[in-house]
C-alpha cells in the first residue's frame, strides 16, 4: 500500500466540502438519509465517500457504495480517490462497471455504475456487507438511478434499516429528493412523512463571464439526431474565436459523438493546441489523458458531451463553449423505435456547464444561442423515466415483486402507456406471465445485465448457432458499431474480429462476458462446434444467417419484407428504407437491429440490418403470426380475403368465397366513414331533398335532423341500415337512392314529417302561372325568377311557416340575374326603375309597365301576347 503524500493530504484539507461533512454524518446518524448539494469541484464525490469510510477523519470504517452514472465517471471518481489516498485503483478504493472490475477483498469504497447497482441489488437484495451507498449526480434523472433509489428504500423499509443512504446533487434542486428520501425509508424516530435532511455545501466556483455568441445567421432546430451543420461550422469558428481572446484550456460540449467527430475535423490544423475527444466511447488512455490535465504547457481543446457536465473535474480550463444542445432517450411506441433525440440543453445544464469554465480561476462560457432565447430553455432536464423505453425498467419492476411500479419510491411515476408497451413486450418473449409477474425465464434475462430483448436473443440464441457466436452478434447490438463499419451486420461482425480500434476491444471484451454470463446463468445449453453447428446439432450456419436470426431474435417487430428498391415494410406496419449505397439492398428480407425515423419522414431509416430470410423472420416473430379471414375496406372496396400474415406483412392472400355478412358490413361502414357519403347514389333530388332537410333543420331545429356529413356519418345505422344490410360491395352502394334513405331520418313520429313540403317546398307557383324550383344549396332558399313573371306580386312568399322569406333573383329576359332582394314592395318603388331603364332597350319585345304591381305578370313577349 502505498503512503499518502503532502500532496494528497493537501488536496483533500483543500476540498470544501469537507466543511459539510459533520452536518452530513449528524444527518445520518439521526435518519439514516441525507440529500447533499455541493457544486461540481467540492469533492462530494471523493471526499464523502472516504470519509463516510472512515478512511479519512479517522471514523469507523464502513463498507461504501458509490453509484456513478456513467462508466466514465465511475472509473475516474475510483481513481481519483485512490490518488487522494496514494493508493492504486483497486486497493482500498476500486470500482466496478460493466465488463471491468478493479476491487478486492481490502476494498473498502467501491464506485459502480447505477446499472451495475440495480443487478447486484437483484442478485442480494440486503446488500450483504454494505454499511452505505451513496446516489451521486442524482439530479441527471437517469433511469437507473431512479430505479437503484426506489429499490434502495425498499430495502431500508423491509431488510436493512441499518443502511444508510446519501443522494447527492450537483444543484440545489433537492426538495423532491428530500420528500422522497423521508417518505420512503424509516423514520429514524422522527415524524412519518418529514422530508430528509438536506446539507449544503459551499462552491468554490470563480466568476464566470458569459459572453453570447449566437450564429450569424439561423440554422435549423434540430430534429432526431440531426443538428444543422450550420452550427457546428459555428462552434468550430467560435473554438477559435476563444482560443484568440482567452487563455487556459477549452472545454467544448456537443451533443453527441458524431458532431465531436466533425467538430474535430474543422479543426484540424489549430497551431500550439491539441484537440482531444471525451465520450463515453472513448478510448480509457485518451479519457484518462483529459482528466490528467495537460503536459508541456500546450493548450487543450477537449470536445465532450454532456459527461463532462458533472462527475468529472478537467484540469485546466478557463473557457466553455457550450453548442446548447444535448442527447436524450426518445420511445416511439407506435413504431417499436426507440433512440435518442437532439434536443436544447436545460438551463439547469448550461450553468453546470458554464460552471466548468470557473473550477479552478475565473473563466469564461460562449453560449452559442441568442441571449433572448435563454429563458425560453426548459428549467431541468426531462427525466428519463418520462420519454425511455421502459422494457428493462419493467422487468426489473417484476422481478422486484412490483409489476406496475406502483409500490416503488419514484420522483416521477412511469406513464401507463410506456408501461403497458414493455409488459406487451416481455409477455411477448416470456419474460413475465399474463398477471406482469418475473417468469423464471425472466429473471435470467434480468440476471444477464442486458436489454430484455438482447437477453432474449442471447438466450434463444444460443441454443441455435452457440454460446459465442450468439454473444458476439449481441455484443454488437449492445453498443451500436462506429459509422464506418456500415449498416450491414454481419459486415459489421466481421470487421470487428478482425479490427484493432477500440470499439473491437470493447466489443470482445462484451462478448467474453456475455459467453461467461450464459454459463454462470445457467442459460447456455450448447456450444458451438468448429464447423459452426450449435452443441445440440441443427445446420450450419454463416455468419449473414447467424447475424440475421440473432437481430430478429432481439427484434422480431423489425423484421422486414422488401416492397421497393430500397424500401422495406417491417412487422410493427412502419415502413423501412436503407441508405444510399447500402450492400443490404435487394436482400428479400432483413432484420434491422438500428432504425430511427426524421421527424419529417414516413419511413424509418435504417442504421445497421442483417440479411434473413422468411423461415428465420416467421420464427423470430412467431408472436406477430396470425392467419384467418380478413374483410375490410381497402382500394376503394371491400376486400374479402383468407389472410397468413406476420405483423403487418403480408405471406399468404387468398380470396374469401362467402365472407360473413356483419363483416362486410363493418368494412362498409369503415368504407364510408373513411370515403363519405359520396359513395351512395345521389342523383339531383336525393341533393335536392337533402337540402331542403338541412335547411329546416338550420330554421326549424327540434325534431328536423341535422344531415351533415359528419352528422349522417354518426347515424349511418338510423338511415341506411336496410341497404347495408344488403350491400356487398361499392357497387351496391351506388345503387342505393339516397333521398329515400334520408327520408327515414325525418320526423314521423311526431307527425312533422307530413308538413315536409309544406315547410320547404320544393317549388313555388308565381304570378304568371309558373311552378319555380326553389334552391336550398346556399345560406338562404333562392326563388330565382324572370322578372316578368313577378309583376303585381307584392311581397315575396315566405316558407318554414312563414319564419324564412325567399330571397328573390329577379332575372333578366335572357335568364341572367338583374336584382336580388328580399322585399319585393321596396324593389318595385325604388330599383325597378333602374332596372327598366338599363334593360327596355336591349330587349324591347319584352314589357315593361312603369308600374308593375298593376301589370299583368306574363312568360311572353309583346308580340306573344
Amino acid at each position: 500500500m502505498t503512503i499518502p503524500t503532502d500532496r494528497h493530504t493537501g488536496a483533500l484539507d483543500r476540498l470544501p466540502v469537507r466543511e459539510a461533512v459533520p452536518e452530513l454524518l449528524r444527518a445520518l446518524d439521526d435518519r439514516g438519509v441525507a440529500v447533499l448539494c455541493a457544486p461540481p469541484g467540492t469533492g462530494k464525490t471523493t471526499l464523502v465517500p472516504l470519509v463516510l469510510a472512515g478512511l479519512v477523519g479517522g471514523g469507523p470504517v464502513r463498507r461504501v457504495l458509490v453509484a456513478e452514472p456513467r462508466r466514465i465517471a465511475a472509473r475516474a471518481a475510483a481513481r481519483r480517490m485512490a490518488w487522494l489516498l496514494g493508493e492504486r485503483t483497486g486497493e482500498r478504493v476500486g470500482f466496478t462497471v460493466r465488463g471491468e472490475r478493479q476491487a478486492g477483498r481490502g476494498t473498502v469504497v467501491e464506485v459502480v455504475t447505477t446499472g451495475v447497482l440495480v443487478q447486484r441489488l437483484h442478485r442480494d437484495q440486503e446488500l450483504t456487507g454494505v454499511d452505505v451507498v451513496v446516489l451521486d449526480e442524482c439530479h441527471e434523472r437517469h433511469l437507473d438511478a431512479d430505479t437503484a433509489a426506489a429499490f434502495l428504500l425498499d430495502v431500508r423499509a423491509a431488510l436493512r434499516p441499518d443502511l444508510r443512504l446519501v443522494a447527492a446533487s450537483a444543484t440545489t434542486d433537492a426538495e423532491g429528493w428530500a420528500r422522497l428520501l423521508g417518505d420512503g425509508g424509516p423514520d429514524g424516530g422522527k415524524a412519518p412523512g418529514e422530508p430528509a435532511p438536506v446539507v449544503s455545501a459551499p462552491g468554490v466556483s470563480h466568476p464566470v463571464e458569459v459572453v453570447w455568441a449566437p450564429p450569424e445567421r439561423p440554422v435549423r432546430p434540430p430534429h432526431g439526431m440531426r443538428v444543422d451543420p450550420a452550427l457546428l461550422d459555428h462552434v468550430a469558428a467560435v473554438v477559435r474565436r476563444a482560443l484568440r481572446e482567452r487563455e487556459g484550456d477549452v472545454l467544448c460540449f456537443l451533443p453527441g459523438v458524431g458532431e465531436i467527430a466533425r467538430v474535430a475535423g474543422k479543426l484540424g490544423g489549430l497551431a500550439g493546441a491539441e484537440v482531444l475527444q471525451v465520450h463515453g466511447r472513448a478510448p480509457a488512455a485518451v479519457q484518462e489523458a483529459v482528466l490528467a490535465g495537460a503536459e508541456g504547457g500546450r493548450r487543450r481543446v477537449v470536445l465532450a458531451t454532456s459527461v463532462a457536465e458533472s462527475s468529472l473535474t478537467v484540469p485546466g480550463v478557463r473557457v466553455v463553449v457550450d453548442c446548447g444542445l444535448a442527447r436524450e432517450p426518445r420511445m416511439d411506441h407506435a413504431r417499436g423505435l426507440s433512440a435518442l433525440t437532439t434536443v436544447r440543453a436545460s438551463r439547469a445544464a448550461a450553468r453546470q456547464r458554464a460552471g466548468r469554465a470557473g473550477r479552478e480561476a475565473p473563466g469564461v462560457v460562449y453560449r452559442c444561442w441568442p441571449e433572448a432565447e435563454d429563458a425560453r430553455l426548459p428549467r431541468f432536464p426531462s427525466p428519463e423515466i418520462a420519454g425511455a423505453d421502459l422494457t428493462a425498467f419493467a422487468l426489473q419492476a417484476a422481478c422486484w415483486g412490483d409489476p406496475d411500479a406502483s409500490g416503488l419510491a419514484l420522483l416521477d411515476p412511469p406513464p401507463a402507456g410506456a408501461m403497458a408497451a414493455a409488459r406487451e413486450t416481455l409477455t411477448a418473449i416470456g419474460a413475465v406471465d399474463a398477471a406482469g409477474r418475473a417468469t423464471e425465464r425472466g429473471a435470467r434475462m434480468a440476471r444477464l445485465g442486458l436489454h430484455p430483448r438482447l437477453a432474449r436473443a442471447l438466450i434463444d440464441g444460443a441454443e441455435e448457432v452457440g454460446a459465442r457466436r450468439a454473444a458476439e452478434v449481441v455484443a454488437l447490438l449492445s453498443e451500436e458499431p462506429p459509422r464506418e463499419y456500415g449498416d450491414d451486420l454481419a459486415a459489421a461482425w466481421r470487421t470487428a474480429r478482425q479490427g484493432g480500434d477500440p470499439y473491437a476491444a470493447r466489443w470482445r471484451q462484451e462478448a467474453r462476458r456475455l459467453e461467461q454470463a450464459l454459463t454462470a446463468t445457467g442459460t447456455a445449453r450448447g456450444t458451438a462446434r468448429p464447423d459452426g453447428r450449435p452443441g445440440g446439432g441443427g445446420p450450419a450456419r454463416g455468419d449473414d444467417a447467424v447475424a440475421g436470426l440473432v437481430a430478429a431474435l432481439a427484434f422480431p417487430e423489425r423484421v422486414a419484407r422488401r416492397r421497393g428498391e430500397r424500401a422495406y415494410l417491417m412487422a410493427a406496419g412502419t415502413g423501412a428504407e436503407l441508405g444510399d449505397g447500402s450492400r443490404l439492398g435487394g436482400a428479400p428480407w432483413l432484420a434491422v437491429a438500428v432504425a430511427d425515423r426524421p421527424v419529417a419522414s414516413a419511413s424509418a431509416r435504417v442504421r445497421l440490418a442483417a440479411v434473413t430470410d422468411e423461415d428465420t423472420a416467421r420464427t423470430a416473430a412467431a408472436a406477430l403470426a396470425s392467419d384467418g379471414a380478413e374483410v375490410r375496406w381497402a382500394d376503394g372496396d371491400v376486400l374479402a380475403r383468407r389472410m397468413t400474415r406476420l405483423g403487418a406483412i403480408e405471406l399468404v392472400s387468398r380470396p374469401l368465397a362467402d365472407p360473413a355478412p356483419e363483416a362486410v358490413r363493418q368494412a362498409l361502414l369503415e368504407g364510408l366513414r373513411r370515403e363519405g357519403t359520396g359513395l351512395l347514389g345521389w342523383s339531383a333530388r336525393a341533393t335536392a331533398v337533402r337540402q331542403r332537410m338541412a335547411f329546416l333543420h338550420r330554421a326549424l331545429g327540434g325534431a328536423w335532423p341535422d344531415v351533415s356529413e359528419a352528422a349522417l356519418l354518426e347515424r349511418l345505422d338510423d338511415w341506411l341500415g336496410a341497404e347495408l344490410a344488403r350491400a356487398r360491395g361499392r357497387a351496391d352502394l351506388e345503387r342505393v337512392d339516397a333521398g329515400a334513405a334520408l327520408a327515414r331520418l325525418l320526423p314521423w313520429a311526431t307527425g312533422e314529417a307530413a308538413r315536409f313540403e309544406e315547410l320547404a317546398p320544393e317549388r313555388i307557383e308565381v304570378p304568371s302561372g309558373s311552378r319555380v324550383r326553389v334552391d336550398y344549396g346556399g345560406d338562404r332558399p333562392v326563388l330565382a325568377v324572370k322578372l316578368q313573371e313577378l309583376f303585381g306580386w307584392q311581397e315575396a312568399p315566405r316558407i318554414a311557416g312563414g319564419r324564412v322569406p325567399l330571397l328573390v333573383h329577379l332575372l333578366s329576359p335572357a335568364g341572367r340575374p338583374a336584382a336580388v332582394t328580399a322585399d319585393l314592395a321596396s324593389f318595385w318603388k325604388d330599383g325597378y326603375h333602374s332596372v327598366r331603364a338599363e334593360l327596355r332597350g336591349r330587349y324591347p319585345r319584352h314589357p315593361w309597365p312603369k308600374d308593375p304591381t298593376t301589370a299583368e305578370p306574363t312568360r311572353r313577349t309583346n308580340a306573344r301576347r
